[in-house]
């Protein structure tokens, strides 16, 4: 024969708060009134309501559980508050020297000069700058790879760095 299962819901604790109810009502009114008025006060409904709570109650706490487990194993030990004193003046500097200057957004062609530009962005900012790019002394092939797939040259690299200084410069 199969070993009866007990509902979810049922502790130890919980048998007796209802063996300790029934023997202190007699299997009728829970607050003790002798002829009861209210139909909710005789046990049978009154521990209907109360194993409804314990229910919801035993939800809450296996919900609450797994919120905690989910947080844990998705969580990755970081601090999420900044650091404080993360730098002092001379790694400050370090820092703030090896950022770049501007950043290359692309190439274009002109539509009015049918002129080569790069468009870049300037470091900490909004401001988008379009620098004229002369590329004459370069050979027609590299000219076209640079258009074509945006590779930045020598000569590119310059002209931009002569333009950033020439805006920070005014």
């Amino acid at each position: 024969m199969a070993k009866r299962q007990n509902p979810k819901w049922v502790t130890p604790e919980r048998q007796t708060h209802l063996v300790e109810l029934f023997n202190r009502s007699q299997g009728f009114c829970v607050f003790g009134h002798k002829p009861c008025p209210y139909p909710e006060h005789h046990y049978e409904v009154f521990i209907e309501g109360l194993i409804a709570e314990w229910i919801a109650d035993d939800r809450a706490q296996r919900l609450e559980e797994w919120h905690f487990e989910q947080r844990q194993l998705h969580s990755l030990n970081e601090r999420r508050a900044p650091l404080q004193g993360r730098f002092n003046a001379i790694g400050k500097d370090i820092f703030y020297a090896s950022q770049p200057q501007y950043y290359f957004l692309g190439f274009g062609i002109s539509g009015l000069t049918f002129k080569a530009f790069v468009k870049v962005r300037l470091a900490s900012t909004y401001v988008n700058l379009y620098v004229d790019v002369d590329l004459k002394g370069v050979s027609k092939n590299k000219r076209r790879k640079a258009i074509r797939y945006n590779k930045v040259t020598d000569e590119v690299r310059q002209s931009i760095n002569k333009a950033v200084r020439h805006y920070l410069e005014h």
